[in-house]
């Protein structure tokens, strides 16, 4: 049975953590209803619109999706077949799911490093070298820190990104940099819950890293137990 990592210790560290990545997920998907509410409202009643609504919903969406991924991850929220695993005696599932949990780590790895690629440039940064692994900084990628987004405004706390990475030069709209640092953040955070994940399962103290059987276990549960006098006729 998959131990839900909501079952294992925590620390007040942990503790924070948790309820820092839910609040801001929480804000998120707050934050896509509010501006998705208030342009319907704007274009119906006042025939006008935030011109920058739906690009702030989708790159909000985006962030939301990939902030939960390795939020699902620390949580073995996320679903997968174990049809194969359970018909092992516990020493070959024990073997497989830190197997699993290896590939899991080096996908991760080459996630953090496609990640930091694709963004570097948008921070005035270089990418790395080599197909699979670093193997140095590539200097002859071309700097995008002068890319923005189509519609959305600039915002004043982010002016300081004008004199940081695009030479003195002002931004009209808000710079691609900012809403693409959810890349390297999440793959950063999958990779950390990942290795988390794969040293609890080698400890012990977590069987896989996937949720399994859960509506049966619900089930059972509900079965080992007398029914609620309310629910008996």
């Amino acid at each position: 049975m998959t131990q839900s990592q909501d079952n294992l210790p925590t620390t007040p560290i942990a503790e924070f953590f948790d309820a820092l990545e839910e609040n801001l997920i929480a804000l998120i998907l707050g934050l896509m209803t509010l501006v998705t509410f208030v342009n319907v409202v704007m274009r119906y009643l006042f025939n006008d619109s935030l011109i920058w609504g739906l690009e702030v919903v989708l790159i909000l969406f985006a962030w939301l999706v990939l902030l939960g991924i390795p939020y699902g991850f620390k949580k073995t929220s996320h679903l997968g077949v174990d049809a194969v695993i359970n018909m092992l005696p516990s020493r070959g599932h024990r073997i497989l799911a830190i197997l699993s949990a290896l590939a899991c780590v080096v996908y991760a790895a080459l996630l953090m490093k496609g990640a930091w690629d694709y963004w570097a440039p948008f921070a005035g940064l270089q990418p790395t070298t080599g197909r699979w692994f670093p193997t140095g900084i590539d200097s002859g990628v071309r700097d995008r820190a002068f890319y923005v987004t189509d519609q959305i405004p600039m915002l004043g706390i982010f002016r300081w990104l004008e004199a940081a990475i695009n030479y003195g030069d002002s931004y009209d709209k808000l710079p691609r940099v900012v809403p693409y640092f959810i890349i390297p953040l999440s793959a950063a955070l999958l990779l950390l819950r990942v290795v988390q994940a794969t040293i609890r399962i080698i400890l012990g103290t977590q069987s896989i890293l996937i949720v399994s059987h859960e509506a049966e276990e619900d089930v059972e549960r509900v079965a080992a137990h007398p029914a609620h006098p309310e629910y008996e006729e």
